[in-house]
């Protein structure tokens, strides 16, 4: 029996013409990657598969941590080459979110830039374990709003931190230990702006890897659906 089982979804949503968002599953890496190009800007959708596209090239064979390097190195590749790719087009700011997963046996790594996040669910408790490159980001860790809040604060989309943005990328990383049972979710903002932490324990709590990220794409859109939303969940055996 494999140690992960998982799902990927992604849905264009209900009023954007374009899917900006790209989704990756590595299986053979262990490694699931959620990348939201940057709403508003141009090209997001190049920006976020060149995210995916590098990180799809990591070699097979790697020792965990030079997976892990070469995770990290495939991101600041992308970072390089979208904004090359910016430069030349002389049309402003080109960038992507990343939130990228990887297991390697009994242990997780979480990458990340941006305000694509990783929840986990452990014994029926759920966990956010990244935390937000975003304006409200700083009024959560003061206090002043908890995340279902701030995901409804008017300045929940300024996020501070992107691939392809500035000149030097800084990403953030969290790192574990995992147990079997573990639920992992990794997500866009596309669903976290419609699904409460409540909700997402519910779901995450009760429905099979089958249909788990087709339940958590409809709150999305019974919700409005009004931007892109992708969902990788990763069971571990």
């Amino acid at each position: 029996m494999t140690p992960y089982r998982y799902n990927v979804q992604t849905h264009v949503g209900l009023r954007r013409k374009v899917n900006e968002d790209a989704v990756l599953a590595l299986p053979d890496h262990n490694i699931w990657v959620v990348s939201d190009g940057m709403g508003g800007h141009d090209a997001g959708d190049l920006a976020s598969r060149l995210i995916t596209d590098a990180i799809a090239m990591i070699p097979a064979g790697l020792a965990p941590t030079d997976r892990m390097h070469a995770l990290r190195d495939a991101i600041q590749s992308a970072h390089r080459a979208i904004l090359a790719e910016a430069q030349a087009r002389g049309r402003g700011v080109i960038g992507a979110t990343v939130v990228a997963l990887m297991i390697s046996n009994s242990h997780f790594v979480v990458l990340w830039a941006g305000d694509s996040r990783i929840y986990r669910l452990r014994a029926g408790q759920i966990e956010l374990l990244t935390t937000d490159h975003s304006a409200v980001a700083a009024m959560v860790a003061s206090g002043q709003l908890s995340w279902d809040e701030a995901d409804q604060h008017p300045q929940s989309n300024t996020i501070t931190r992107a691939v392809g943005v500035g000149e030097e990328l800084d990403l953030d990383k969290v790192r574990g230990e995992v147990q079997p049972g573990d639920r992992f979710l990794i997500c866009s903002d596309g669903l976290t702006k419609y699904a409460t932490f409540s909700i997402l324990r519910r779901i995450l709590s009760s429905a099979p890897i089958e249909t788990v990220t087709d339940q958590l794409t409809q709150v999305a859109l019974a919700g409005g659906g009004a931007d892109n939303i992708s969902v990788i969940v990763v069971d571990v055996q």
